[in-house]
């Protein structure tokens, strides 16, 4: 009994010596609770990583976030924590290998999913990777967000944009996507528009060579100069104001883009007003009128 006691010493003494104290070591979670999680690393001693050790993020919570069979990297704070084990910090590690990773994501581009764990006067804190982000005001959304309490606790995606290892300095954005994904739909919109179709918008802005008319539902197009009236004018402003609500017909749909005529439209609302106007006489009816039909069925006095 004694030579094995002191074979395990002899086995226990030459593992550790090969673990310095610095060292990220790879293991799996055999138990985790509140307070801890056990690591098995593959050596005759345990590792041992406190719940301050695991992570910064407010409100973490191991044992919803940490389960046995689970592979974790934690440093080696000291080889022995006065009870036979190895004393470990996974926030260490991740520090390490996070800066590696937030490297990798803003290189690649790679949509992160977080949740908004805090608020700030000009934005919102997020976590990636354990490192604290900030999501400026300005990059939450497509327009500026005056009030960030609303995503407390919201998951959203974002991007690392910008990154600073030296000062822990982490900026997200969601803004990107949102406008990706916005220019997306929009151009799926665009797809679906019929040319030929007469509709009616609100000019949103003049330009010299000619208008862009909102037509609602995130969709615009540009009135040229040329198609705004029959009459030849110098600029859209002698005809058009911001904010006139006008009739377009779509002439043209290419590369995402809307062309719209207002002329046409107008020649077309024309045409219609003509063929209402005019009724073919039945069979057997005259097609000509004369003074005598004119007259019949009045009565002098």
């Amino acid at each position: 009994m004694a030579e094995t006691m002191k074979d395990y010493e002899q086995e226990l003494n030459a593992s550790m010596k090969k673990i310095e104290e610095g060292d990220i070591l790879n293991g799996t979670v055999v138990s985790v609770d509140e307070k801890e999680v056990i690591l098995d690393l593959g050596y005759y001693a345990e590792g041992v990583i406190p719940a301050d050790a695991y992570s910064r993020e407010p409100g973490f919570s191991l044992k919803e976030a940490v389960h046995p069979g689970d592979e974790i990297s934690a440093t080696v704070v000291r080889k022995d924590d006065g009870n036979g084990n190895i004393l470990l910090s996974r926030v260490e590690a991740s520090d390490i290998l996070a800066w590696k990773k937030i490297r990798e994501y803003k290189e690649s581009g790679e949509v992160l999913d977080v949740v908004v764990k805090g608020i700030t006067n000009a934005g919102v804190i997020a976590y990636v990777e354990d490192i604290r982000g900030f999501i400026p005001a300005s990059k939450l959304a497509l327009g500026y967000v005056e009030d960030t309490e609303s995503y407390l606790n919201q998951h959203i995606q974002v991007q690392v944009i910008d990154f600073e290892k030296e000062s822990k300095k982490l900026i997200l954005s969601a803004k990107e996507l949102l406008r990706e994904k916005a220019e997306e739909e929009r151009k799926n919109k665009i797809s679906n528009v019929q040319v030929g179709l007469v509709t009616e918008g609100v000019v949103e802005s003049l330009q010299p060579y000619g208008a862009f008319v909102d037509l609602g539902n995130r969709l615009s197009g540009l009135v040229h100069i040329s198609q705004i009236c029959e009459k030849r004018i110098r600029k859209p402003s002698e005809i058009l104001s911001v904010g006139d609500r006008v009739k377009v017909k779509v002439t043209a749909v290419k590369d995402g883009k809307l062309s719209l005529s207002i002329k046409e439209a107008e020649d077309m609302m024309a045409k219609e007003i003509e063929e209402e106007v005019y009724e073919a006489p039945d069979a057997g009816e005259e097609a000509t009128t004369s003074l005598g039909s004119l007259f019949a069925g009045i009565k002098l006095n």
